[in-house]
């Protein structure tokens, strides 16, 4: 039995120590502000103060959700979710007589709450909260409104504590990181410093509820691109706020759950034979199209809700009503199996009997799960309720590499050993190929089940489903790429001018028309009409260039003939010459294209000052950009 709190005074001191670190931000808001912002130490601090109050929070809303959910979903109708070995539970159970009405009600009650709160005060809330700060990161410059999470954390408290199905990342997520965007901005740093402080702080916030600290600081850098990228500047700052955010919400524990993995100790599996990989296979592939069919009724379900002719906060109680009904269908469906309503809440308790080798759960029963939580769960976050995607993702997957492990073991027992291994690989697989995060939800399932001896498998199947998933995702506000993304909206530009030469674009043969510094104007006229330039550089008798003018320079002169005879070139050149030599980047070129708004630019030898060897133009400087974009973004240029 978990060890139990007599009374909730964690929670106020956790809301103490919340409110005093607020308190310490104005207090060292000027002592920050002596430090250099790229020095280390400086970082680490930042780093260190957000994971101190990503763990806090963690706390905070853990207690919180099992407040709610010992109130009302235990207390009213009677029902305990089943929990994984390693949770604790702050409060003690009740032993109210289990009532599916009483759980509508408290369900449809607790959607009703949840759509009140998000949208009356945080509409941004709604839905699952790490897209919103994949999308504060790319679209918002990291700016969140310090209310969003504290709208959120509450909101989805009272979602998954009345039995809404959802997960607990978003709101943990969106804690670290709404501290992380108020923190730069009360210093005010930039928007590159803000954008990696809101990273780091989702890292520490999911690295502290799922005891996972690297894979908590992996998820803050690959979870914003849908591609196989990493947001290299977080990796630092986050991995430092996760050590720090898991460190505070594990001292929080009693001593036997501390630094203890969410499933336990005890699952050690490893792979039989090299054989197996072909299973695992078979497994990545039904992974990939239940992650697809997720993400389709997921957002579906969205469009349909959209729909509906009802207020927007009603909508949420609507679907949490919705999805009890389906729970209870599946619950009555099999017996008054009390394992089928993991289609309800967090759903961890299914995982935890799939895995556990002395049990064993129905193939049947593991499909309802998976494909009852793929409805509730749409059901309960598309129509506006608060909570995370990737609890019910780790569900889902589970109960599929479940059903599959024990199908294969059947058939094949000299092949595959251990069935339970694949609830554990099934997990990485589906949240890799439908969030696009391979390598952190391989160490994080890792983490959470304290198995490592699955590496191998899991690298075999979460990289088939990242391939095969490629075209859908279930965060909708990564950005494709890092080229693609607005926070790096210039990056690129740079790097790519920066590597091209002048040597590399303009023409050296094309003949340039070259004025004697003598020329007279009514000539130089005439020579206008007979061609189709625009700048003459100007020469000397020796053949090197002394000025230049442009045809624009000479209009000015066109309307007073008195003087065609009596000006020369020399009296209409400029002296101060915008030129490039072939060694020059691209970068270099495009400034001075656009310092005095040119068209045209004369590239001069480097060797010898003053001799002319062709001009730049600026159009034929943007045409080669643009293929020379267009070939690395698809991949032909390294």
């Amino acid at each position: 039995m978990p060890i139990r709190l007599s009374h909730p005074r964690i929670f106020f001191r956790t809301t103490r120590s919340v409110i005093l670190s607020m308190e310490y931000v104005r207090r060292f808001d000027n002592l920050l502000k002596a430090f250099d912002l790229k020095s280390t130490g400086k970082w680490f601090f930042l780093s260190g103060l957000i994971g101190i109050v990503a763990g806090l929070g963690a706390i905070a809303f853990q207690f919180l959700s099992q407040l709610v959910l010992s109130l009302a979903l235990n207390g009213v109708a009677g029902y305990m979710p089943l929990e994984p070995v390693g949770e604790y539970t702050f409060l003690p159970h009740t032993h109210t007589e289990f009532s599916p009405w009483h759980l509508l009600l408290v369900m449809a009650g607790g959607g009703l709450v949840s759509g009140w709160l998000v949208f009356k005060f945080a509409p941004e809330a709604a839905g699952h909260g790490t897209d919103g700060v994949i999308e504060a990161f790319h679209e918002k410059r990291g700016v969140i409104r310090t209310r969003v999470p504290f709208i959120k954390t509450v909101a989805s408290a009272v979602t998954l504590g009345t039995g809404g199905s959802g997960g607990r990342e978003g709101p943990i997520a969106q804690i670290g990181a709404g501290f992380g965007s108020y923190l730069a901005t009360r210093l005010k740093l930039s928007d590159r410093d803000r954008r990696i402080m809101v990273a780091a702080g989702m890292g520490a916030g999911v690295g502290a509820i799922f005891r996972a600290p690297l894979a908590g600081a992996l998820f803050a850098g690959e979870i914003l691109y849908k591609d196989a990228e990493i947001e290299s500047d977080v990796i630092v700052p986050a991995a430092i706020s996760s050590i720090i955010g898991y460190s505070v919400y594990s001292l929080s524990l009693p001593p036997d759950y501390r630094f203890t993995p969410l499933f336990g100790r005890d699952l050690q599996f490893e792979v039989g034979s090299t054989l197996e990989l072909i299973p695992y296979a078979l497994l990545a592939i039904i992974l990939s199209f239940v992650a697809v069919l997720y993400i389709k009724v997921f957002y579906g379900t969205h469009k349909i809700f959209d729909r509906l002719p009802i207020p927007v906060m009603l909508r949420p109680a609507l679907g949490a009503l919705l999805a009890g009904l389906i729970g209870l269908g599946i619950f009555y469906g099999f017996d008054g199996d009390v394992r089928a309503l993991a289609v309800l809440s967090t759903g961890y308790g299914a995982i935890q009997h799939a895995v556990a080798s002395q049990t064993t759960m129905a193939i049947p029963l593991l499909l309802a799960i998976a494909f009852g939580k793929i409805v509730t769960t749409s059901c309960t976050i598309s129509s506006g309720g608060s909570g995370g995607v990737f609890g019910p993702s780790m569900v889902i997957g589970g109960s599929i590499g479940s059903a599959v492990g024990q199908f294969f073991h059947e058939y094949s027992p000299d092949i595959v050993h251990h069935p339970q291994a694949y609830t554990i690989v099934g997990m990485a697989g589906f949240f890799a190929g439908a969030a696009h995060a391979p390598i952190s939800t391989i160490i994080m399932v890792s983490e959470m089940t304290g198995n490592y001896q699955l590496l191998l498998p899991a690298m075999w199947v979460s990289t088939l489903c990242f391939l095969f998933c490629r075209r859908w995702t279930l965060y909708q506000k990564q950005a494709p790429s890092r080229m693609e993304s607005p926070a790096h909206r210039g990056d690129f530009i740079v790097d790519v001018l920066e590597g091209i030469h002048v040597s590399d674009v303009f023409v050296p043969g094309r003949p340039v028309t070259c004025v004697p510094e003598s020329m007279t104007l009514d000539q130089i006229v005439h020579l206008l009409a007979e061609t189709h330039e625009s700048y003459f550089p100007v020469v000397n008798e020796q053949d090197r260039v002394v000025g230049i003018f442009s045809a624009r320079d000479v209009r000015t002169y066109l309307y007073d003939e008195t003087i065609w005879n009596l000006a020369i070139a020399e009296d209409i050149m400029t002296t101060k010459i915008v030129s490039v030599k072939p060694n020059d980047d691209l970068n270099t070129a495009l400034q001075r294209f656009t310092s005095v708004n040119l068209d045209e630019l004369p590239v001069f030898d480097a060797e010898e000052p003053g001799k002319l060897l062709g001009m730049l133009r600026r159009k034929e400087t943007i045409a080669f950009y643009n293929r020379q974009l267009l070939r690395r973004k698809q991949g032909e240029v390294a």
